[in-house]
């Protein structure tokens, strides 16, 4: 199980409804409700799709983004490459580590020049394997989320990762259903990719609410991103999945407890365990005896507190004599019978 600190991802993602503003007061809210990073999204409409008006480029998947062309939905969407440097240097001054999902090589380069310390490979370019290795290549930790991917696509993508001499690859339980429902999460593959796949393992999750990461990091991820919106009112493409400042303060605080709770494996006797124990069993005399009486059922009895002989001697002792006359309530011991 995971025994390090969970490094907390908030995707700012199309929630900046056009204006830098609010892209920039979603990076403070960020650092409010207790995220570790800031993750942004770096492509154009054209570095991601084509400007074709056909079917084959519209949705229909039973999406609320269904009827759109993706060059459209992107277009809106994106987050303008200008805007870039502010965010990294905002973040840097907030002490949050602001990061990306870039889309193209293109990206790559142009998150180079802003020192990125990161890279995010979004689900649906887990196949974009010129993509993956040339991030690769950059000798940064990669992040990668498996929404739509195979066993075989993630173990191509790690390959392609080794092969570049980068070995420090986290891959995320993912899926891609905007909002995912709770019964499709599966979040026993997370510890299954650590043990499959010998990489990290963590959780991008689209799930409505808070309780999917909690589970998450108590099976022993290491990520958890999440998407984070400054107020649901601006709208915008994934609003509707993503959790605004107080809701994601709230993971924040479930995720740090059940840090807490997980702990380690413990069977240490400490002061107060050893205190405790008065209030265990033990056997003790159940009614006035006297002496040369047989211990029976009836007369001795395993009891709380523990002051007494343990329990685990009952049987021994049934059928054995009382050396003395006995009160009711004397603690049993080897030295009172024969």
């Amino acid at each position: 199980m995971n025994t390090q600190k969970c490094f907390i991802i908030a995707e700012l993602s199309a929630n900046h409804g056009g204006d830098i503003n609010i892209a920039k007061e979603t990076v403070r809210a960020a650092k409010r409700a207790g995220a570790d990073a800031i993750k942004l999204q770096t492509y154009t409409a054209d570095t991601i799709t084509l400007d074709v008006k056909s079917d084959l480029f519209k949705i229909s998947q039973g999406t609320s983004w269904d009827g759109q062309y993706l060059h459209d939905l992107y277009k809106t969407a994106s987050l303008p490459w200008e805007w870039h440097k502010e965010l990294f240097q905002l973040a840097k001054e907030e002490g949050l580590v602001c990061f990306s999902s870039p889309f193209d090589i293109s990206a790559v380069d142009f998150l180079e020049t802003l020192e990125a310390p990161i890279y995010k490979i979004a689900s649906f370019e887990i196949t974009d394997i010129p993509l993956i290795k040339y991030v690769a290549s950059k000798q940064k930790p990669v992040i990668i989320s498996t929404g739509i991917a195979t066993i075989e696509d993630i173990e191509l993508a790690i390959k392609t990762c080794k092969a570049q001499g980068n070995n420090d690859i986290t891959i995320l339980k993912c899926t891609s259903a905007y909002p995912a429902e709770p019964e499709d999460a599966n979040l026993l593959t997370i510890p299954d990719i650590v043990n499959r796949f010998k990489v990290k393992s963590g959780l991008s999750d689209h799930t409505l609410g808070t309780e999917t990461p909690v589970v998450a990091v108590a099976l022993g991820a290491t990520v958890i991103e999440k998407h984070f919106i400054l107020d649901k009112s601006i709208g915008g493409a994934d609003a509707h999945f993503s959790l605004d400042e107080q809701e994601f303060t709230q993971m924040v605080n479930a995720v740090r407890l059940t840090e807490k709770m997980m702990g380690k494996v413990d069977y240490e006797m400490t002061k107060k365990k050893k205190s405790s124990r008065e209030f265990s069993r033990s056997l003790f005399i159940a009614e006035d005896v006297r002496a040369g009486q047989t211990l029976s059922e009836k007369n001795i009895k395993s009891v709380r507190p523990s002051f007494g002989l343990h329990p685990k001697y009952y049987d021994e002792v049934l059928g054995k004599t009382f050396l003395e006359d006995y009160k009711k309530g004397t603690p049993l011991s080897l030295e009172l019978i024969k």
